[in-house]
C-alpha cells in the first residue's frame, strides 16, 4: 500500500496527461470541447469519461477528488463548494423522501440548525441523541423511516470521540448507513472507513487546505452500503437522467452498483443545486494537502503540549482535549488515533463571558477567528461565534457555555503561544 505521505503528494493526478505538468494546472475552463457528435452523446450517457461542464466535473476538481478519495480509502469522491455543502448533500441524498437521521447534539452549529430546523422543510427530520455511543438510545430511535446514523468523529469544541466500530455495525443491521464527518482529524490522523463508515464528509477549508485561504467541502464514498436495500428508494427508482445511450431509464443502484450515492451525489445534487468547487480554490486545497502530515503532526504536539500546561494554569478550570491522559475519552483516543486526535481543544475559565472577553482581547499570537485548522493558531467563543445557532440545551449539553474558549493551534512555536495565553489570561484577571 503506498504511504499516506506519498499519496498526500502524488495522489489523483497523472502529469504526463497534463503537458508534463508537475502541480496540477488551474482548468479554469467553464465547458470543454466535445470533440465529435458521437463522442459528445457518449460523455452525456456517461458511457464513457471525460469533461463537458464544470458545474458537474472538472480537471483541477477531479484531480482533488481522487486524492481525497484514496487518502480516506473511498472509491469515489465529490468536492462541492463548502463543508456545508458536503454535510447538506450528503444528509439529503440519504433521507430523501420523508428520510429521517439519528445525530448527536454536539454537531457544529449549522449541522444542528440544518438538521433540526432546516432541512424538515424539505421533509427530512433528524432524532437527536445526546451521546452518540449511547448505542441502545441510538437503536430505540431506529424506525421504518430512519436511512441514517450522522455524526462527528471527533467533535467540535470539546473533541468527544465517536466510537466508530460498533456504531457502524449497529446500523448496518438495521441497514442504515454510517455518515461521518471526519474535518477536525482529517484523514492523516483518522480512516473513517476503515471502521465501518460509509459516507465520510470534510470541510476541506479546515486542515486539509491548512492555510485560511479557501472554503470547501468533500463528500467520499466507502462504495460498501447496499442503497438497494429497501429503505432508500430514490436509488432504485429508474431516472431519465441517467438514461442509457438508446434512452431507456435506469437506477442509480442498477447502473452504478457500489457508487450509486457518490454518482447521485454528483448527478442529483452538485449538477442541480450547482454548489461547485472552483479550480482555483481546489489546486490551493491541493497545494495544502502536500504538507498535511507533516503540519498536522506538528501541530498535534503543540496542541497536546498546551492542553496540558492549561490544566495547570490559574483560572483555567477545565479543559478539553481527548489526548490528555484524564480525558474521558482517552481510551478511545487509544483506540482510534495513535497519532493524535488534532489541533482542537477548549477550556472554562472563572468569572464567565466578562473574562472570556478579556482574554480574547488581550491574546496577541492568537487570532480572533471562527475558522480551524489553520497555520496561525485562532481562538473563539463558540457560545458566541460557531454555536450561536444551537438551541441552549444543546449547547449546554455539549459543555458549550459563556466561560468556554476554543483552540486551533497552529503552527508557532509552542512556548510563545503558551506564553501569549499566560500573558492573556493574568490580565484577564489584573494580574
Amino acid at each position: 500500500m503506498t504511504d499516506f505521505s506519498t499519496l498526500a503528494v502524488h495522489g489523483g493526478y497523472n502529469a504526463n496527461r497534463n503537458d508534463n505538468a508537475v502541480s496540477v494546472p488551474i482548468y479554469a475552463s467553464a465547458a470543454f470541447d466535445l470533440e465529435n457528435a458521437a463522442r459528445g452523446r457518449d460523455l452525456a450517457a456517461g458511457e464513457i469519461s471525460g469533461f463537458e461542464y464544470s458545474r458537474v466535473a472538472n480537471p483541477t476538481v477531479d484531480a482533488l477528488e481522487r486524492r481525497l478519495a484514496a487518502l480516506e480509502g473511498g472509491v469515489g469522491a465529490v468536492a462541492v463548494s463548502s463543508g456545508m455543502a458536503a454535510v447538506s448533500y450528503a444528509l439529503m441524498c440519504a433521507g430523501e423522501g420523508g428520510g429521517r437521521i439519528i445525530a448527536p447534539t454536539n454537531l457544529y452549529g449549522a449541522s444542528v440548525d440544518a438538521l433540526g430546523d432546516f432541512l424538515p422543510q424539505f421533509g427530512i427530520h433528524a432524532d437527536f441523541v445526546k451521546d452518540i455511543n449511547d448505542l441502545h438510545e441510538i437503536e430505540s430511535l431506529i424506525g421504518p423511516a430512519t436511512r441514517a446514523i450522522f455524526a462527528e468523529t471527533v467533535a467540535n469544541p470539546n473533541t468527544a470521540i465517536t466510537d466508530i466500530r460498533p456504531l457502524a455495525d449497529l446500523a448496518h443491521r438495521h441497514g442504515l448507513a454510517l455518515i461521518l464527518d471526519n474535518t477536525v482529524p482529517t484523514p492523516y490522523l483518522l480512516r473513517p472507513i476503515e471502521f465501518g463508515a460509509d459516507i465520510v464528509v470534510h470541510s476541506t477549508t479546515k486542515g486539509i487546505t491548512g492555510h485560511g485561504n479557501a472554503i470547501g467541502g468533500v463528500i467520499v464514498d466507502a462504495g460498501r452500503f447496499d442503497w438497494a436495500n429497501g429503505r432508500f428508494l430514490q436509488f432504485t427508482r429508474p431516472e431519465q437522467v441517467i438514461a442509457d445511450i438508446d434512452g431507456n431509464r435506469r437506477s442509480f443502484s442498477g447502473a452504478f452498483g457500489s457508487e450509486a450515492f457518490i454518482r447521485r451525489i454528483r448527478v442529483k445534487y452538485l449538477r442541480t443545486f450547482g454548489a461547485v468547487q472552483s479550480p482555483f480554490n481546489a489546486y490551493l486545497q491541493l497545494i495544502g494537502l502536500e504538507t498535511l502530515p507533516q503540519r498536522v503532526a506538528r501541530q498535534v504536539e503543540t496542541a497536546t503540549a498546551i492542553a496540558g500546561h492549561l490544566e495547570h494554569t490559574p483560572h483555567v478550570v477545565s479543559v478539553n482535549y481527548s489526548g490528555l491522559p484524564d480525558s474521558p475519552y482517552h481510551a478511545l483516543a487509544g483506540k482510534y488515533f495513535p497519532r493524535g486526535v488534532g489541533q482542537i481543544l477548549s477550556f472554562k475559565v472563572e468569572g464567565g463571558a466578562d473574562r472570556v472577553r478579556r482574554i480574547l482581547d488581550g491574546v496577541k499570537l492568537f487570532s480572533y477567528v471562527p475558522n480551524i485548522g489553520d497555520a496561525r493558531s485562532l481562538i473563539v467563543d463558540p457560545a458566541n461565534i460557531t454555536h450561536r445557532e444551537v438551541p441552549e440545551s444543546y449547547r449546554k449539553a455539549a459543555g458549550v457555555s459563556d466561560d468556554l474558549i476554543r483552540l486551533s493551534i497552529g503552527l508557532e512555536d509552542a512556548g510563545d503561544l503558551m506564553a501569549d495565553l499566560d500573558r492573556a489570561i493574568a490580565g484577564a484577571y489584573g494580574e
